[in-house]
């Protein structure tokens, strides 16, 4: 089982991230160096309150996928909640910006990616491995 940091560690580490990929036209360093990196802004579930933060992305068959890895955690990171509550978002890629909305795949269709998806990061399917949760994948769609 992996552990979860707690809510304001994660926050104070997604706002230094958005802040380093913001002065830095969408590059950050440390882990996530040389991965492609995206900001996701959604609405929180329960407060309403704008949440932020920083995703590995993947373009699987011409879609932009986020994967709720959370390292392998139990759970699902509270942006999952946030999505399922709130499809509409808006996401930053280097320099652009824009609204997208947010469709989970279901589970035939995440079967059928997955594979894709461990071929080009077999981190996920590492982090699959150490929970019994099945890890949600998201398509970004352009609003």
């Amino acid at each position: 089982m992996t552990e979860v940091p707690d809510p304001e560690t994660v926050k104070t580490f997604n706002n230094n991230v958005a802040d380093e990929f913001r002065a830095n036209g969408g590059k950050v360093g440390g882990q996530f160096a040389g991965h492609n990196l995206l900001l996701l802004a959604t609405t929180g579930a329960k407060s309403g309150q704008p949440r932020l933060s920083p995703l590995g992305y993947l373009t699987v068959d011409d879609k932009l996928l986020i994967v709720a890895g959370y390292g392998g955690a139990d759970i699902n990171p509270a942006w999952v909640h946030n999505l399922r509550a709130n499809p509409a978002a808006h996401i930053e890629i280097g320099t652009e910006s824009l609204d997208v909305v947010a469709q989970e795949l279901a589970p035939a269709e995440r079967d059928e990616i997955i594979l894709k998806i461990t071929e080009i990061a077999p981190i996920f399917a590492e982090m699959q491995a150490k929970t019994s949760r099945v890890i949600p994948i998201f398509h970004l769609q352009k609003a």
